[in-house]
C-alpha cells in the first residue's frame, strides 16, 4: 500500500516491517517521532529512557538477548550515548541493532549542529543516511540486515528536512525473524584490555568488508546526465540537487555515509569535466575524495554552517533558482517567548528582580535568556547548570554562593542533572539549585519522564518522588514553592541563597499547555485605574500588551495565572470569572 508518510513515521515502521521488538529512545528534536510513531506497534516494546546513554545500553540488552532492537536521539545525545557506541562497536551485536540519530541543521530546535558522520566515523560502524521517507522505511530494514550481517551497530542518520517532511511510501507486512539465542562469550562482550585489543582487528576487517560491500550496494546509486558536471551528494542535499539541475548534471548519490566507497567514486569522478560535492555541515565526502586524489569544488563555495535550500544551491551552483511566490513585504520577527501562564515565568522575573546570576540548561526554560527577563547567564548542554554552578562557586567562594542559583527542568534532572547534584552534596559547595517541575518534558512536545508517574503510552508507571531524592542525596534544605506565588518565591530564593548549606529548590506548578491542567477565568484590565507604568509588560508574558498607553489582555491567551495581577501597583487588573 503506497501512502504519504512522514519521515519519521516511515522510519518506525520500517522498524515494524523489519521486525524490532524493542525500542528506548529519549526525546530530541527533530528525532522524537520515531519512537512516538512506534509505540502505535503493539508487537513493539517502547520507553522513554532517562537520557540517551541509557536507551543505548537498553537497546544493547535487547539485542543482546536476540530481539532486535532500536533506540532514538538527536545529534547532542549521540555525544551523551558516545561511551557505549565506541565499545558496542568492538563487542558487535547479537541480534540487528539500529541507532536512529537525527541531525539539526539550522539548528532550529539545537545549541550546535554538529554533523553526526564523525561519530560514524570515529566509532568505526556503518551509517545509512535517507533522503526521503521511502528511504527511511527501507535503510531502516536494511540496517537490521547489515547489523546481523556484519555484527555491528548500524546508525541509521535523519535530519531536520527529512524527518519532518512527506513523500510518498509503499509499506509491507511484518516479518519478524526467529529470535537468536544468547550464549555466553566473554571474550565477545566484556570488554577488559585483553578482550578488546583482540576484537580491534576485527573492528578494522570490518570497515574493509563494508567498505567493498559499499562499491555495489544499491543505496549508492549513479544517476547520469549531462557529464560537464558531476555531484556527489546525499541526505535532502540530494533533493535540492535534482530540484536545481534535474538531469542536467551527472550524480552520485550516497544513501551510505560510512564507510564511503573509492572505486565507485573514482569511476564517476572519469566521467565528468568538474567534481561538485553538496552536502550540509562538515566536507566528510569532500575530504574522503580529496583524500583520493580527486579535483573537488565543495566548501569552496558552498558554506559549513547552516540548512541549505533549493535556492542556496542554486545561487552558489549556477542553476535555476526555484520560482515560487515571492513575498516582498518585509515579514515582522516573531522571536520565541514562554507561553501565557507558563509556570517558569514568575521564578525568572523574580530572580531577575534579586539580580540573582542564573546558570541555565536546556528546555523550554531557556527562554527565561531572553528579554524582558534576562534571567539567564549559561547554558551548555543537559545537565550542565548543576555541575557548572558547583564549580563557579567553588571558584568565587562566598562572592557568589549567595548570589547565583542553577535551575534545570525535571526531565533534564532525570536525564543528568542528578550526578551534578551528587557532586554539590560530596564535595559541599554552597549552591542552591532550582528544579523546575512543570510534571512534564515540554521542550519536545510533552513526553513523560520518570518523575511524571507516566510511562510513554500514558499508563500508571514508576514515579520518582524529587523531594525525596534530593534529601537522599544529602540536602537537608529542600523546599517547595509555587511560581505563580511571587511573594512565596521571593521569599524562598532570598532563605535560601542566604543560608549556610547547598540546598534546592523544587519550583512546582504543571505546565500550562498540559490537557489536564484547569486554567482560571481570563484577567482584564480596568482602563480606569491602569496608570500605564508598564509594570505588568516586565514579565513578558504574550497575552499582555499595551494600547494607546493603557495595558491589554488578550483573552484568548490569558489562563488567569495571576502573576501579572501581583506585580500591578494600582490593582487593574480583575477576573473576568463573575462575568462568566
Amino acid at each position: 500500500m503506497k501512502q504519504l508518510m512522514l519521515g519519521n513515521a516511515a522510519a518506525a515502521r520500517g522498524l515494524y516491517e523489519a521486525g524490532c521488538c524493542v525500542v528506548s529512545s529519549y526525546p530530541g528534536t527533530p528525532s522524537t517521532e520515531i519512537t512516538e510513531e512506534a509505540v502505535k506497534f503493539p508487537e513493539i516494546y517502547c520507553e522513554w529512557a532517562p537520557n540517551e546513554k541509557v536507551a543505548m545500553e537498553t537497546a544493547f540488552g535487547a539485542c543482546l538477548a536476540g530481539k532486535r532492537s532500536f533506540c532514538a536521539m538527536k545529534h547532542v545525545g549521540l555525544n551523551v550515548a558516545a561511551d557505549p557506541l565506541y565499545t558496542m562497536s568492538y563487542t558487535g551485536v547479537n541480534a540487528g541493532m539500529v541507532i536512529g540519530v537525527a541531525d539539526d541543521a539550522g539548528m532550529h530546535s539545537s545549541q550546535n549542529e554538529q554533523d553526526s558522520r564523525h561519530h560514524a566515523i570515529a566509532a568505526k560502524v556503518p551509517m545509512l543516511e535517507p533522503s526521503d521517507s521511502a528511504e527511511a522505511l527501507e535503510f531502516a530494514k536494511l540496517a537490521y540486515e547489515l547489523s546481523e550481517q556484519f555484527d555491528t551497530p548500524v546508525l541509521l542518520k535523519m535530519c531536520t528536512r527529512v524527518a519532518h517532511s512527506q513523500s510518498l511510501v509503499e509499506t509491507s507486512p511484518r516479518t519478524q525473524p526467529e529470535a537468536k539465542a544468547y550464549e555466553k562469550n566473554i571474550a565477545k562482550y566484556v570488554m577488559m584490555p585483553g578482550n578488546a585489543i583482540r576484537r580491534h582487528p576485527l573492528v578494522e576487517e570490518r570497515t574493509r568488508k563494508l567498505q567493498q560491500w559499499a562499491e555495489t550496494a544499491p543505496i549508492n546509486r549513479v544517476e547520469m546526465g549531462g557529464t560537464k558536471v558531476g555531484i556527489i551528494t546525499a541526505s535532502t542535499s540530494y533533493q535540492y540537487v535534482k530540484e536545481v539541475f534535474g538531469d542536467s548534471v551527472s550524480v552520485l548519490k550516497l544513501g551510505m555515509a560510512n564507510p564511503l566507497p573509492v572505486k565507485l567514486i573514482q569511476d564517476f569522478a572519469s566521467k565528468v569535466e568538474k567534481l561538485v560535492v553538496v552536502e550540509e555541515l562538515d566536507p566528510i565526502i569532500e575530504n574522503h575524495c580529496k583524500a583520493l586524489g580527486l579535483a573537488v569544488s565543495g566548501k569552496d563555495v558552498l558554506p559549513m554552517e547552516g540548512e541549505f535550500s533549493q535556492n542556496l544551491v542554486a545561487e552558489k551552483l549556477g542553476g535555476r533558482v526555484h520560482t515560487g511566490k515571492i513575498i516582498d513585504d518585509p515579514i515582522p520577527p516573531r522571536p520565541p517567548v514562554m507561553c501565557a501562564g507558563c509556570p517558569h515565568r514568575g521564578l525568572f522575573y523574580t530572580l531577575s528582580k534579586n539580580k540573582v546570576t542564573v546558570l541555565g540548561d536546556i528546555g523550554c526554560y531557556t527562554l527565561g535568556a531572553v528579554a524582558p527577563l534576562s534571567a539567564m547567564e549559561m547554558t551548555l548542554c543537559m545537565g550542565a547548570s548543576v555541575s557548572t554552578l558547583h564549580g563557579f562557586n567553588k571558584a568565587r567562594g562566598a562572592e557568589s554562593e549567595g548570589k547565583s542559583v542553577a535551575v534545570i527542568g525535571d526531565s533534564t534532572f532525570m536525564h543528568s542533572g542528578m550526578t551534578g547534584l551528587a557532586n554539590i552534596a560530596y564535595n559541599q559547595s554552597n549552591s542552591t539549585v532550582i528544579i523546575l517541575d512543570n510534571s512534564i518534558t515540554g521542550m519536545t512536545g510533552h513526553q513523560q519522564n520518570p518523575t511524571t508517574g507516566y510511562n510513554i503510552k500514558g499508563d500508571p508507571a514508576g514515579k520518582i518522588d524529587l523531594e525525596a531524592l534530593c534529601r537522599a542525596m544529602g540536602f537537608n534544605r529542600v523546599r517547595v514553592v509555587d511560581p505563580y506565588d511571587l511573594k512565596a518565591c521571593d521569599a524562598a530564593i532570598k532563605e535560601e541563597l542566604a543560608a549556610d548549606e547547598p540546598s534546592v529548590i523544587i519550583s512546582r506548578r504543571p505546565c500550562a499547555l498540559l490537557k489536564y491542567v484547569k486554567h482560571e477565568a481570563p484577567l482584564k484590565v480596568d482602563v480606569v485605574k491602569c496608570v500605564g507604568c508598564r509594570s505588568c509588560m516586565k514579565i513578558g508574558c504574550p497575552a499582555i500588551s499595551i494600547k494607546e498607553g493603557k495595558a491589554r489582555v488578550d483573552s484568548t491567551q490569558c489562563v488567569g495565572c495571576g502573576v501579572c495581577e501581583q506585580l500591578c501597583p494600582v490593582q487593574a487588573f480583575q477576573s473576568t470569572k463573575k462575568e462568566g
